[in-house]
């Protein structure tokens, strides 16, 4: 199963800038990319998931 955010950056932040916050959210959550849309007015809406680790009960 997979844990999905939602990110929006508006089109004032450059290329370098997203991909640095992107790299980021990735080293210190363990998100990955999963969808990039850039919408006609510039917005970059992207879609990050991760890996769901559900802890078996040891008795």
């Amino acid at each position: 199963m997979w844990e999905y955010d939602k990110v929006t950056f508006s089109r004032e932040f450059s290329r370098n800038i997203v991909t640095k916050l992107l790299v980021e959210r990735a080293e210190h959550g363990g998100w990955e990319l999963d969808r990039v849309r850039i919408t006609a007015d510039g917005t970059r809406r992207v879609t990050l998931r991760r890996k769901i680790i559900r802890q078996r009960l040891t008795v």
